[in-house]
């Protein structure tokens, strides 16, 4: 079907890719001298996991991965999200490297420079050495110690062929999910520790930017990946609920974008927590290595949130699109309530509102004038279906399409607000192991089957393929292979 011809375009410079996560799509757990990770332990604990799912073979991207390539350079990207699984490089997160699953990277990166595809390395998406864990993790400032080594060894490796290095993705989920619900590896429900844990990767990214920059040189790309979070008050002319969207703001975001671009913890979240502790794991000095010059800022972005002041009566409502647990990730708003929002819905249940992406880069934009950000993640999870027609296999997902389509419309309304973004990588690539929700959640703008490891260009691929060889929106029916 022909693009009308008042389509959106977008400039030739800007970045195009998709992205995954080692855990979710390798597999391999237990081969080429990968160590455990917390993932691995979390997965194989009985109720951790929908239907008990692990990463053990999940895309078996391990063995798969010259298949998957090809599946890139098919798609045209320009460039290519993915994760460096720390004890698949180094089994214990410190003492020796393991040079066959560094060859494993390499290989990776060779084919995808091979193909002209850019690849933008996350050296931490979740999946750490479980002998880190059992001293400590990230309550532990020797990891943010060890997170540093294991950079300087990567930038040694690899540092030539990386156009961007992402230091940590989402480290909000790391600490609030991880160690403050405890519904994400390692399940534990403290939020002492969870507090901690923020402070402690904060530190080892601006440890590890420094070792990147070391070894690669002051031109090396740098980024970090946030899951900004968009929250509306429930009544914008309620104090209340403008203090309650605040106080989740603090701990959602600011916890973050305070100490890595403004050098400084938010004031009201340390006095809210002041009774948990004295905040002394945050060190002299230690802010000014946290805050390092970024290249650009990477976003996170698929739903929003709304919250209003809780009166302490009846059952506090938290429909903030994670799972409940007797733990909480909003350390220091306890007192506040997150409402179910308006639909439509994705099969995570999270609502469907592309103006949230806007707000977010325009906030980012008023917020930090002059940092350039870029769309990290962005896609939808649906219950997809596979149909043959002559033989053919094909999964029309219309809705995924219209999510894709609806978020970088709304991308670029930023741009034409003067916003900088240079870039938008679709998530995820594959179908895959969707953490905590094992393999029921499918999120791939390519269908894996998790018996036969076949993969299938869903609509929504034949689709993002057309934008990003013309770099014009196309039509949300402009599905067709071609």
């Amino acid at each position: 079907m022909a693009t009308p011809s008042d389509a959106r375009t977008f400039p030739d410079d800007f970045v195009w890719g998709s992205a995954t996560a080692s855990y979710q799509i390798e597999g391999g757990a237990t081969e080429g001298g990968r160590g455990p990770s917390i993932w691995d332990t979390f997965s194989h604990t009985p109720g951790k996991t929908l239907n008990g799912d692990t990463g053990d073979v999940a895309d078996d991207h391990f063995h798969r991965w010259r298949e998957d390539v090809r599946h890139i350079a098919d798609l045209g990207l320009d460039a290519y999200r993915f994760s460096i699984a720390w004890p698949r490089v180094q089994p214990g997160g410190s003492g020796d490297f393991n040079p066959e699953g560094i060859q494993f990277y390499s290989d990776l990166l060779d084919a995808l420079l091979e193909a002209g595809v850019k690849p933008v390395v996350t050296l931490y998406h979740w999946d750490l050495p479980q002998e880190l864990e059992d001293a400590g993790g990230w309550t532990n400032r020797a990891t943010a110690e060890a997170f540093a080594v294991y950079a300087r060894r990567m930038a040694e490796e690899f540092g030539d062929r990386v156009d961007v290095w992402t230091t940590l993705n989402e480290p909000w989920c790391t600490a609030l999910l991880g160690y403050g619900s405890g519904v994400h590896a390692p399940g534990i429900s403290d939020p002492v520790a969870a507090l901690t844990a923020i402070h402690h990767l904060n530190l080892a990214h601006g440890l590890a930017v420094r070792e990147i920059r070391d070894v690669v040189g002051a031109s090396a790309k740098v980024s970090i990946t946030l899951n900004l979070h968009v929250v509306r008050p429930d009544d914008p002319s309620s104090d209340l609920d403008l203090d309650a969207k605040r106080k989740a703001d603090e701990i959602a975001n600011d916890s973050f974008l305070g100490p890595l671009l403004e050098g400084a913890y938010p004031v009201g979240l340390r006095e809210r927590t002041a009774s948990l502790t004295d905040w002394s794991f945050v060190r002299d000095g230690d802010l000014e290595i946290v805050k390092q010059p970024l290249t650009v800022l990477g976003v996170n972005y698929y739903s929003t949130a709304r919250a209003r002041a809780w009166s302490g009566e009846g059952e506090r409502q938290q429909a903030d699109g994670h799972k409940n647990s007797a733990g909480t990730p909003w350390i220091g708003a306890e007192d506040v309530e997150f409402l179910p929002q308006p639909g439509p819905w994705t099969a995570m249940g999270w609502n469907i509102e592309p103006a949230g992406l806007t707000d977010l880069l325009l906030e980012m934009h008023e917020r930090y004038p002059g940092l350039p950000l870029m769309v990290t993640e962005n896609g939808a999870a649906f219950d997809d279906e596979v149909t043959v027609t002559d033989g053919v296999a094909r999964v029309h997902d219309p809705l995924r399409v219209g999510y894709l389509h609806d978020h970088v419309e709304a991308l670029g309304r930023a741009r034409d607000k003067g916003v900088d973004v240079r870039g938008y990588f679709a998530w995820s690539l594959l179908d895959n192991f969707e953490w905590a929700y094992g393999y029921d959640r499918r999120f791939g703008i390519i269908r894996v089957d998790y018996e036969t490891q076949e993969r299938i260009w869903k609509d929504s691929a034949h689709w993002y393929r057309r934008l990003v060889a013309t770099g014009t929106l196309p039509a949300v029916t402009d599905v067709e292979p071609r």
